[in-house]
């Protein structure tokens, strides 16, 4: 089950993390187990965009077209200047999340510090949803056990609408 949630987290974070709290409501993975799976998951999924981006700075062609290019001077002065609070929030903004990390790859970000920005946001990520799934999962489970596999993909559905919003909100500038 372990394997199966890094691997699931590394397509889609957020079923993996209301997959591992429900089998944790249902007492079928500890919490502990659950979560350090996809904290696992999460954050070697986030390494492997960076090493993306710093394999993708291998080619000429690519690294002359951005590195030239007026938006990624922009972008790269943003990650550079602020990097640990930009990639903090980055992990909190859907859509921002594979292009902010592989870039970070891509600009030669300092590792160490990409690490501790998107270790402790995704703790602290992770903590939040894993938590409010699995006190609902433990109500489900305790109460309707007829309706115990609803909350996998209700769950799911509502972090995705959720992320939809605060990307939303937050390219228009409202957050």
């Amino acid at each position: 089950m372990i394997v199966g949630i890094i691997l699931l987290s590394y397509l889609l974070e957020d079923a993996a993390i209301v997959t591992a709290a429900s089998l944790a409501a249902q007492e079928q993975l500890s919490m502990l187990a659950a979560l350090i799976a996809i904290m696992i998951g999460i954050i070697t999924g986030d390494l492997g965009l960076y090493y993306l981006g710093r394999y993708a700075r291998t080619s000429r062609w690519l690294r002359y077209k951005t590195l030239r290019h007026r938006s990624f001077k922009t972008v790269r002065s943003r990650l550079r200047r602020g990097a640990f609070y930009q990639l903090f929030v980055i992990r909190f903004i859907p859509g921002l999340r594979t292009v902010g990390f592989t870039l970070s790859g891509f600009f030669s970000l300092n590792l160490s510090l990409f690490l501790s920005a998107v270790t402790f946001a995704t703790a602290i990520w992770t903590a939040l949803v894993f938590t409010v799934v699995y006190l609902l999962g433990s109500n489900v489970w305790s109460q309707a056990a007829q309706y115990q596999w609803v909350l996998i993909p209700v769950a799911t559905t509502a972090l995705f609408l959720i992320n939809r919003f605060v990307r939303h909100s937050y390219t228009r500038g409202l957050l």
